[in-house]
């Protein structure tokens, strides 16, 4: 059975469905961190195994096993060592410093990746937020959301999420990173954004990765979109697709982030209101307020 190198030390955020942990290591002279995959077997999903869902297992191995983004415009990738056996898959990258990227330069280089040209491959993202509800629908909708003072917005939206969805599809079609947390785009490389953790690259509407940026953001909306539009090569889309792809995409992540972190909480004492500044809970709240102009216009 595989087990991490004594002397590795865990890093957060290193758990998910099939990531077995992370580590930063060092191999000679060289800082490393150490990504475990592993492969499923009958017992999990199939979405899993599935190459063109969000969750595909292998696909982040596979970025950089084919040099696919190799010159892609915006941003930069780091060195990684990929070692396969029969139990999974261990990425062993080079440590990326954190370059203090300001929101402002994440989004015009994501921009910037839009145009990159990712062919045909057969395990690229597709129909990534329509994926995600489909699990939430799975595990009952909103639930929690309901006993809190968005429910009314909340049923609205999710009772025309379909409709939402198939206005996603409808605008253009560009690659995305698919996760663009902070903690996923560290690393500055000259004018390149140094972008870890590929495993959601994929296709998607043009402004749906600007869309989950704007959530633990700390910049507004307005120059966000400035920064990603002037990133974007013209003729890709237009100012008000790219808008309305971030505002369907930032919304509905929002609500849904906004449901899982109260439903973890909401088992315990006391009222649910009472729990809203949980540590675990209060981010993604704060997260959801800051959509409510993009609620109010997709609901106008």
């Amino acid at each position: 059975m595989w087990q991490p190198e004594p002397g590795w030390h865990p890093m957060p955020g290193g758990t998910g469905t099939s990531t077995v942990g992370l580590w930063r290591a060092s191999i000679g002279d060289r800082a490393v961190v150490v990504k475990r995959l592993a492969a499923p077997d009958r017992r999990d999903p199939p979405e899993l195994s599935d190459p063109r869902h969000f969750a595909y297992w292998r696909r982040e191995a596979d970025v950089a096993s084919f040099g696919l983004l190799d010159g892609a415009p915006g941003v930069a990738l780091t060195p990684t060592e990929v070692v396969e056996d029969a139990e999974g898959i261990t990425l062993i990258s080079d440590w990326v410093e954190d370059a203090a990227n300001s929101g402002l330069f994440v989004v015009h280089a994501l921009g910037r990746f839009a145009a990159a040209d990712l062919a045909h491959v057969r395990w690229l993202a597709r129909d990534q937020l329509r994926d995600r509800l489909a699990r939430v629908e799975r595990r009952g909708g909103w639930p929690t959301l309901e006993r809190t003072t968005v429910a009314d917005v909340a049923e609205a939206l999710w009772r025309r999420r379909t409709a939402f969805l198939d206005e996603l599809d409808a605008l253009p079609q560009v690659a995305q990173h698919g996760d663009p947390t902070p903690s996923n785009l560290p690393g500055r490389d000259g004018d390149l954004l140094v972008a870890l953790d590929w495993a959601c690259l994929g296709y998607g509407a043009a402004g749906a990765d600007l869309g989950l940026y704007l959530l633990p953001a700390r910049e507004e909306f307005e120059p966000l979109l400035d920064a990603y539009l002037l990133g974007l090569p013209d003729g890709l889309a237009t100012r008000e697709q790219v808008t309305r792809a971030a505002r369907i995409t930032a919304v509905f992540t929002a609500l849904s982030r906004a449901e899982w972190a109260l439903a973890r909480v909401a088992g315990g004492e006391g009222a649910l209101a009472a729990k809203f500044r949980h540590p675990a809970v209060a981010p993604h709240l704060r997260a959801l307020q800051r959509q409510f102009p993009a609620i109010e216009a997709l609901l106008a």
